[in-house]
């Protein structure tokens, strides 16, 4: 089978297409042939050496949408055939840049057949990430304020959904490009990151309950200053803050919470896939696809999602 693979850490460039053998499950373990691979971030980070691997040659990759092709001793729940979605693969393990991976039945969930398979391999991380940050930390209450720093980005264009299905009021920063496009999906207004009043635009409009921050080395302050008191700011993603906080006694005098968080923290990866897998069925939460490249588009792909500005997710087509 083919499977996209860097034997050096490098930029986009190491990336190359191999023949390499097909994939046998574990105990406890899936072999599914991959439809769909999402592209994000932190799959340049593992070919770049940032992040560590394994071993050399490796497979990148960590979302992925397809169908069992073959199951190990104690997998109980997928039969052959069925249509699945994961998350998870590519650290420690061969990742999803490939005709077919392994992967562990807990990182697995059933993909209805209502959604395609770009879509639920774009969902993987960003839509688990979004679900652990409101529904699993923030507990976000129906008629709660929500702002998502970075709407455009892969978490913060599903963020914005399921905020807007908890019953929630979203909001996002962004660029004004994006400003019509993320109404669409339900943002009630988006705020122009780079406007100089950001702060008093948030304050006079509505300030948040919940924030949802995949910038935090930029919003550290600028949350406190904004947020009602109670508030919960859930912080995703590695930036380091800097300068850290201007006046940390304000978050003491709200009261805001904050959580720092991983997806594959959650308790039950599965079950968190399988909820926004149900959303997605239901239409209530509907990845925008950007961007479909082949096997041999790799290294483009990676380079775009870096580097590109643009609204949702890339996906691999093998």
């Amino acid at each position: 089978m083919r499977a996209v693979r860097f034997h050096e850490h490098g930029g986009p460039e190491v990336l190359q297409v191999d023949e390499v053998e097909q994939p046998t499950p574990g105990y406890g373990e899936v072999v599914v042939n991959v439809k769909a691979a999402g592209v994000n971030p932190v799959d340049t980070y593992f070919r770049e050496g940032a992040y560590p691997v394994p071993h050399l040659p490796f497979v990148g990759g960590g979302d992925l949408a397809g169908v069992v092709a073959a199951i190990g001793d104690g997998v109980e729940e997928f039969l052959v055939g069925d249509r699945v979605l994961g998350t998870g693969l590519g650290n420690g393990r061969p990742g999803t840049y490939a005709e077919a991976a392994v992967a562990p039945a807990d990182a697995l969930a059933h993909l209805p057949e209502s959604v395609p398979f770009e879509a639920g391999a774009a969902l993987g991380t960003v839509g688990g990430t979004a679900w652990q940050a409101l529904v699993h930390h923030a507990d976000v209450d129906p008629a709660e304020n929500v702002l998502v720093h970075g709407g455009a980005g892969g978490v913060g264009h599903v963020a914005i959904q399921l905020a807007e299905t908890m019953g929630a009021h979203a909001y996002a920063t962004a660029s004004p490009d994006d400003a019509d496009a993320l109404a669409e999906l339900g943002a009630e207004r988006t705020f122009d990151y780079a406007r100089e009043d950001l702060a008093d635009a948030i304050v006079e409009t509505a300030p948040p309950d919940v924030v949802v921050d995949l910038h935090m080395d930029q919003y550290l302050q600028l949350n406190a200053d904004v947020v009602n008191t109670g508030a919960r700011v859930i912080g995703i993603g590695n930036d380091t803050a800097e300068g850290g906080f201007d006046d940390i006694g304000v978050t003491k005098g709200k009261e805001v919470q904050y959580q720092f968080m991983s997806l594959f923290n959650a308790a039950d990866l599965g079950a968190v896939l399988a909820g926004v897998a149900d959303l997605a069925a239901r239409g209530e939460v509907e990845p925008v696809i950007h961007g479909t490249y082949g096997l041999d588009e790799a290294a483009e792909a990676q380079r775009a999602v870096m580097e590109d500005s643009f609204l949702g997710k890339l996906v691999l087509t093998p």
